[in-house]
């Protein structure tokens, strides 16, 4: 497969963190063997409690990003930039948490006094940075931004449930067991050699109850009043192989922003580096070539042992990405319309995330991840793989936000100047409603073997390193780009009530 290969800068945290993962596996991709230490092991007969510090599956920093506030426009490239080099660091740290397991059991403090110490230094730095440049351009940065500097290891299967874990720091020595899906010998790589999704990420879709799913993110706009039309875009499964490891809306101007690999659909000249006059400018895979839009999100890979084209590289195998990419054999793309009225036009460049890629740390607040299978789309889950039975296809479906503050395409945290709608389809605090953008992507992925506690020949989708792949991570992004025309003629057939494509 292809990748877009356009000339980038490459930031030097971003050097370190990619030698780093080179220098661990002599230049192979990185390993994670024996990632959950079991929390007990059989010697001789006698069970013997391992050290606090080997229980320790992952890091969890508080997402200083969905803190700020209020940022000037002239400091939002520099702050964004920062908060990458603050993702890089914690991919930095949760390596070096994967490759030291051995010191780790032989000392309960080594997790603290030599990863999560260091770290909290080295994020106050960069926190410090950030205030003074949001006060330099003239803006008011928080004073409690401090606070966040902390991170703390915990066991792989304890999630934040609240959105905020308040950032101190425990030395790693979080309470509970790790069943995180292992062996009895405690190996949970599956054999292939990276940290996670483990057995107890899956479900029998099965056993799955029929509307069950919190819809709190994600509700659909649309219903049998107010604007009842639709438009779909046909943009293709990215059959031109754009794939790279950035993400414009987060982290501009920085290379593998993301950490992990993005389908691209729409757009064809996404990367950290474009402007919106490359995106005006670029080709589209969309039939209607009005539509320049980029629609995005994180591929899934089965883990069989393939080699793929990023095999060594950042974003991929050199950061736990590993495995085949599975292309959807259909991505469905449209835009709906508001239960409560009309809706207004989209502004040109508007950018919006839905799902949160760091949703097992961060918790579900900003989580929108929606798993289902073909023949079973009442049964929805957010935080499991489906395992669908034969002839069933794996569904990842989304509905983004759809209420607009009216006046801005971006904001600080890239979430504030959209809203979801209300439980009756309404936007509140004065946003409008606009048109709605749901995705459907169907896979036809080969159900994995779940048997004594391990999963084999697993499909997961990208994710940061230390989010271990989790199912809760998914998480889409949209620019769009429609010409104004295209865009006119959306909200048309939208408030017409008719079907559009």
């Amino acid at each position: 497969m292809g990748r877009n290969t356009r000339k980038r800068r490459t930031p030097l945290a971003t050097k370190i963190v990619a030698g780093a993962a080179a220098l661990a596996v002599g230049g192979g991709g990185l390993v994670w063997a024996n990632f959950y230490a079991s929390a007990h092991e059989d010697h001789g007969g006698h069970n013997r409690t391992r050290s606090a510090g080997a229980q320790v599956a992952t890091i969890d920093c508080p997402d200083v990003g969905q803190k700020i506030r209020d940022v000037p426009d002239r400091a939002r490239g520099e702050v964004d930039g920062e908060l990458a080099t603050m993702d890089s660091q914690i991919t930095n740290a949760y390596q070096r948490l994967a490759t030291t397991r051995r010191a780790q059991a032989g000392d309960s403090q080594f997790v603290q006094n030599t990863i999560l110490g260091p770290l909290k230094d080295r994020r106050k730095a960069i926190i410090d940075r950030i205030q003074l440049e949001i006060n330099r351009a003239g803006g008011k940065a928080d004073d409690n931004l401090d606070e966040l500097a902390g991170c703390q290891g915990r066991p792989a299967d304890q999630q934040n449930g609240g959105g905020q874990n308040g950032g101190q720091d425990d030395g790693g020595q979080n309470g509970g067991q790790n069943g995180g899906g292992q062996d009895q010998e405690g190996n949970d790589d599956n054999g292939n050699g990276v940290a996670g999704p483990v057995a107890e990420d899956f479900v029998d879709i099965n056993d799955v109850r029929p509307n069950s799913r919190d819809s709190r993110n994600g509700l659909a706009a649309d219903g049998d009043g107010g604007s009842t039309g639709s438009f779909t875009t046909d943009c293709g499964v990215n059959e031109n192989n754009l794939f790279n490891s950035d993400n414009l809306i987060a982290a501009p101007g920085v290379d593998n922003g993301a950490h992990h690999t993005h389908d691209y659909v729409g757009n064809q000249d996404n990367d950290a580096f474009s402007s919106d006059e490359d995106l005006a400018n670029a080709d589209t895979s969309c039939q209607n070539q009005g539509d320049k839009s980029t629609y995005y999100w994180p591929v899934l890979r089965l883990q069989d042992g393939t080699q793929e084209f990023d095999a060594n590289d950042q974003g991929g195998g050199a950061e736990g990405n590993i495995g085949k990419i599975l292309k959807p054999a259909e991505a469905q793309i449209r835009f709906v319309g508001s239960r409560q009225g009309d809706v207004v036009a989209m502004p040109k460049f508007l950018r919006v995330i839905t799902g949160d890629a760091k949703s097992f740390t961060n918790g579900d607040a900003n989580a929108n991840s929606s798993w289902s299978c073909s023949g079973f789309e009442d049964r929805q889950v957010t935080d499991k793989y489906p395992l669908c039975p034969e002839g069933s296809q794996v569904l990842r479906t989304v509905n983004f936000q759809s209420c607009w503050d009216g006046q801005n395409i971006d904001s600080a945290n890239h979430r504030d100047h959209m809203a979801f709608v209300q439980e009756d389809g309404s936007c509140a605090n004065g946003f409008q409603a606009v048109p709605q953008l749901q995705i459907r992507l169907a896979y036809d992925i080969p159900a994995p073997t779940v048997e004594n506690g391990q999963v084999r020949n697993p499909y997961a989708v990208d994710s940061f390193p230390e989010q271990l792949h989790k199912p809760i991570t998914d998480h889409n992004d949209f620019i769009n780009v429609m010409d104004e025309n295209l865009m006119n003629e959306v909200v048309d057939c939208i408030n017409r009530g008719e079907d559009c494509q």
